[in-house]
């Protein structure tokens, strides 16, 4: 018989889904990418820029998060775009395994609120408060904090700051207990169970956001209507896409061309810059505006246009 000790078990695999839930514009997208470790979900300073459960995969170690990042709560309008918003959070928040609440540290107003009360009981959550880079007096969060916890039997609090790579590792290890003991769902190196097409979409959508400021209200979208791949070559991989931005009046379409052109060409050229970054390949891409006055209120529409 042999005296040698057994190799002791390899840690069991853990693996769980966790919602990320806040107002608008608190800074949902940004800690989605930056604990994913790659863009997957699109930023801009205007409130309202995610529309979709966009799902971001992370596995560290033995354990796989599944995230996701859901469109802030609306509360201003009652429109058939609003309400599938707001059905995609409700949804979500019911089914996870822990939800990551995100509120600017120091701060919590009405719409903030409206976002704790979606909490189901018996969900751990973790209080995260972001955005501590812009608190200038630390010794003001203890009062805060007491008064979060009278709010909700919040598990654990985590101050932090998404663009601070060692927050971002601490939240892992701090999340990794919530998560329950099961094999993984994705491979290891998979990050997002969202398709190129949409990316490219949703690319798209944050340039547009991103370059025609407060003027353009929430309500554009963009369609993918190609997304191709070719043998190249010269390039070993090459993709065409089609993109129609769509929009509610004559109006936003001129802003969004811009004279003579230029805000749309810059539009295109940033979109498929970080496309090309974002997939290896090279990306050309066509973009056309439409206007199609009513859209956001208008259900059938609002599906067509791939809301939930």
């Amino acid at each position: 018989m042999s005296d040698t000790p057994a190799a002791a078990p390899a840690p069991a695999q853990r693996c769980g889904l966790i919602a990320i839930v806040g107002k608008p514009n608190v800074g949902k997208s940004t800690l989605l990418n930056a604990l994913v470790g790659q863009k997957v979900s699109i930023t801009s300073r205007k409130a309202q820029t995610t529309r979709h459960r966009i799902t971001g995969i992370r596995t560290v170690g033995n354990a796989q998060f599944v995230f996701v990042d859901t469109p802030g709560f609306q509360t201003k309008h009652g429109s058939a775009l609003n309400r599938s918003l707001n059905k995609a959070v409700t949804g979500v928040v019911g089914d996870v395994d822990l939800v990551l609440f995100v509120v600017e540290a120091g701060n919590f107003a009405l719409a903030d609120a409206k976002a704790l009360a979606l909490l189901k009981p018996g969900i751990p959550a973790i209080l995260v408060a972001n955005k501590l880079d812009q608190v200038h007096r630390r010794a003001e969060l203890a009062p805060w904090l007491r008064d979060m916890q009278q709010r909700h039997p919040f598990a654990e609090y985590v101050p932090m700051s998404a663009k601070n790579p060692k927050d971002v590792e601490r939240l892992f290890a701090i999340c990794e207990k919530y998560v329950p003991e099961q094999p993984w769902w994705y491979q290891e190196d998979e990050l997002t169970d969202r398709s190129e097409n949409f990316l490219a979409g949703e690319i798209v959508r944050e340039k547009l956001f991103r370059l025609t400021g407060e003027e353009l209200p929430y309500t554009s979208t963009v369609v993918i209507d190609r997304f191709q791949e070719e043998p190249s070559p010269k390039h070993g991989r090459m993709v065409r896409i089609a993109a129609t931005i769509i929009v509610e009046r004559d109006g936003h379409k001129a802003m969004v061309i811009g004279e003579g052109g230029e805000r749309l060409k810059r539009i295109g050229t940033e979109a498929r810059q970080e496309l090309e970054k974002l997939m290896g390949a090279k990306v050309f891409i066509e973009i056309w505006v439409k206007v199609r006055s009513g859209w956001a209120d208008d259900e059938a529409r609002v599906r067509s246009f791939g809301y939930e």
